[in-house]
């Protein structure tokens, strides 16, 4: 089965809500083993809408909506559907008693708008809106299956759930279920990792393997797709071996990990704490890592050193350091992360010092960051990036080497 899933909403198009609704019906429908090639986001507008739904039914088979299933004027998802299809609409009684139910129970005068929501596609099976008003339905002409569902998540997600599901599940002739696996690497380019594994990508069938781009990072999505779950597994296993036998040195963590959360996860297993002192980065690693629950235990505090007067007065950098070296430079990163340590009493220490840009930074070009560590029972370090990209790529890339170079001196 293939499927295509069309938002219809202005909102959508204009940026104001983001379309969850086609993430979570992708999501279970992977689950289900039907193939979305297609996502489509259409306005409010009948025109617009017909030309989608004709586009749809010619490489789809199962076509579902979200969205303007409601009461107003520009709630026209059925309507436009109900032309396009040659059915009539027509009143579901259950769905209209329900409705004038609730405006009884609210003390609310129903509008006449309001019975709207309780029309159905003639001959179309009507699935429950147990959160809301508007019912969804499912009917299925010359082969092609159309769902409508309504736009709020709250009402859509429980009737997909506890209706859709079944009902897609009942059309399919196939029952393979579709698993994937995340893999996520740093420290590697995109370019350079497909090169390791190009004969892996180019001859590839079941598994797939799609690699990603993202904020300095590189992911792999492994898919395989078998009716037994444990077979998917099993298939993607070896991918993965295969995989990490030529770049595992880059490879951090799976599914929806990431650098930070990896690196909590490190020093808590070896019961660490840590502190920082921030230049370029304004407290950005701080703000990451207490977006992780279980920070507490390992997170100390930090110094967010933005100025030479902070980092001469708190710090305690010295004026030799600042005056023969700069505050951009290796020497500078060192004393900040040994004294970060110091004065919280950590065991671990970090720093980030360097040109976020625009401009560059006592002759040292934009991108130019040191990353300082210091260990209580070992030695102080430093780290040198030559970054290319915008200010606030700069800083995010320097916190996750940050957290890379770490993660890399405590594992290895």
């Amino acid at each position: 089965m293939d499927a295509e899933i069309i938002a219809v909403g202005s909102e959508l198009l204009l940026g104001q809500i983001v379309n969850t609704n086609a993430q979570f019906l992708s999501r279970k429908f992977a689950e289900m083993g039907v193939n979305v090639f297609y996502h489509t986001v259409v306005g409010d507008n009948d025109k617009r809408l017909a030309a989608a739904i004709e586009i749809a039914e010619s490489r789809a088979n199962l076509i579902i909506f979200t969205g303007g299933l409601g009461p107003t004027k520009d709630d026209l998802t059925k309507e436009t559907i109900s032309r396009q299809l040659g059915k009539k609409l027509v009143y579901d009684e259950e769905a209209l008693h329900s409705i004038q139910e609730y405006f009884r129970k609210t003390g609310r005068e129903m509008t006449e708008n309001n019975k709207k929501q309780a029309l159905v596609l003639e001959g179309a099976q009507v699935l429950p809106n147990d959160h809301g008003m508007a019912p969804g339905m499912v009917v299925t002409i010359k082969g092609i299956t159309y769902m409508l569902l309504p736009g709020p998540p709250k009402e859509m997600e429980p009737m997909f759930l506890s209706y859709g599901f079944k009902s897609i599940m009942n059309k399919l002739k196939s029952h393979d279920r579709i698993e994937s696996k995340v893999l996520r690497f740093f420290g590697i380019g995109e370019s350079l990792l497909e090169t390791k594994i190009d004969d892996l990508l180019e001859n590839q069938t079941n598994p797939t393997i799609a690699p990603l781009a993202s904020d300095g990072e590189v992911t792999l999505r492994i898919t395989a797709k078998h009716s037994s779950r444990e077979k998917c597994e099993e298939m993607i296993a070896e991918a993965e071996k295969e995989i990490l036998e030529r770049v595992g040195q880059y490879y951090y963590g799976s599914n929806d990990t990431s650098l930070v959360k990896e690196l909590v996860k490190e020093l808590t297993v070896r019961n660490l704490t840590i502190s920082a002192a921030e230049s370029l980065t304004g407290g950005m690693f701080q703000e990451y890592l207490t977006t992780i629950p279980g920070a507490g235990k390992v997170f100390k505090g930090g110094i967010v050193s933005y100025t030479n007067d902070v980092k001469a007065n708190v710090l305690k950098v010295s004026d030799k350091t600042i005056s023969e070296h700069g505050v951009v430079s290796s020497q500078c990163a060192m004393e900040m992360a040994q004294h970060a340590r110091e004065l919280l009493d950590a065991e671990v220490g970090i720093s980030f010092t360097g040109v976020a840009g625009p401009d560059e930074q006592e002759g040292k070009p934009v991108g130019t960051v040191f990353i300082g560590i210091s260990f209580r029972n070992g030695e102080t370090k430093s780290e040198r990036l030559n970054l290319v990209g915008s200010r606030a790529q700069n800083r995010i890339r320097s916190v996750k080497y940050g957290c890379h170079y770490l993660l890399r001196h405590l594992t290895q």
